[in-house]
């Protein structure tokens, strides 16, 4: 997630639970350049929506740079989006392929991972140019990558269940207002609309916002994190997720808020698409470029519904400071007002406008 180092604690370890803390001392101890194991400090890193996260470091011997590892310590209820056990062997398969961090250490709520010493993108690095061909570049080398995990497309039982779960935290006015009967009737008909029988299916971060990609301002190399809702999907779609999230800073006084005149125009998702397809060595067709921007065109969609049951999931279970609902409405609301033009024969989906303004829970 996205990070600012301005709230800088020292000899905090009283923020960390205990068997953090244990495992940081058993670092620190084993590094002989590390000064005093037990002078460490804590930095939360903020603009994370799911877990809280710290950066920790210890002075080391003069002229040395401190060490540092990342904390993650894990968001309570997001067991219903993603499960655990399944995004450690993500995260560790990862690691074994050269892929985001090493695992230091585990303990019940959370882990410690190695430190990455590079810049998390801010949400205008998505539109320059040679960034965003160094994540095309690096989204087709995950895609590339070879999973244990089994081949099959997640997206429509992923909707499917959150949908269920958001009915279940939903009052009826709430659910009334966000229009999620039409929600669960569109579903399958979205499912049978854009599931193409010629599309890529591979191994999908689904939550490619800037917040989870990072560069080395020397080597110019990136690195993807954060792998919680990774698995298999079409490929168009990992490209919409990409898109939608341009709409939003969440590192703005009004972090909730997305703004669609940020959504990347049709020559920035074609030089995307572009840069996707031969970054493997072969030069992509006209053809296949506009082909993979019209499906990930479509795919928008079903990234708007799932981030909008996310977010009022997440309204439910977690105290972050974030307004998940106003989130939800917006994704929604985009949804809405762009499907219509999106699919062919839109008649079989529901006609429900906008989303009715949502009572405060």
């Amino acid at each position: 997630m996205g990070v600012e180092n301005d709230n800088l604690v020292h000899n905090s370890e009283g923020r960390l639970p205990g068997e953090a803390n244990k495992i940081l001392h058993s670092l620190a101890s084993a590094w002989d350049d590390v000064v005093d194991s037990s002078a460490l400090q804590v930095i939360p890193l903020k603009g994370a929506m799911t877990n809280a996260v710290f950066e920790v470091n210890w002075s080391t011997e003069r002229g040395k740079l401190p060490r540092k590892v990342l904390v993650r310590i894990y968001g309570e209820g997001v067991e219903v989006f993603f499960d655990r056990n399944d995004e450690i062997k993500t995260f560790e398969c990862m690691s074994k392929h050269g892929q985001g961090p090493r695992l230091l250490g585990r303990f019940p709520n959370g882990r410690v991972e190695e430190f990455i010493h590079a810049r998390t993108l801010s949400a205008s690095d998505l539109r320059d140019p040679e960034v965003s061909a160094l994540i095309a570049t690096k989204l087709k080398e995950f895609h590339d990558l070879h999973m244990p995990s089994p081949k099959i497309v997640m997206l429509w039982d992923r909707l499917r269940n959150w949908l269920i779960e958001t009915k279940r935290l939903c009052t009826a006015e709430e659910a009334k207002a966000f229009n999620l009967d039409a929600i669960e009737e569109d579903i399958p008909i979205l499912e049978k609309k854009l599931s193409g029988k010629n599309q890529t299916i591979a191994f999908c971060h689904n939550d490619l916002q800037y917040g989870n990609i990072m560069i080395d301002e020397e080597t110019r190399s990136v690195t993807i994190i954060d792998y919680e809702y990774a698995c298999y999907n079409p490929v168009p779609f990992d490209l919409a997720n990409h898109f939608c999230e341009m709409a939003a800073d969440y590192h703005s006084e009004t972090p909730h808020i997305l703004d669609y005149d940020k959504y990347p125009d049709l020559d920035e998702r074609q030089r995307f698409a572009h840069v996707y397809l031969s970054s493997s060595g072969n030069e992509p067709s006209d053809i296949e470029v506009q082909q993979l921007v019209e499906d990930a065109e479509k795919y928008t969609l079903a990234s708007h519904l799932l981030w909008g049951l996310w977010g009022i999931i997440s309204e439910k279970v977690n105290e972050i400071d974030f307004d998940y609902m106003e989130y939800a409405r917006q994704r929604f609301q985009q949804y809405w007002s762009s499907k219509a033009t999106l699919l062919d024969n839109s008649k079989d989906l529901a006609d429900n406008g906008a989303c009715d303004s949502i009572v405060d829970s």
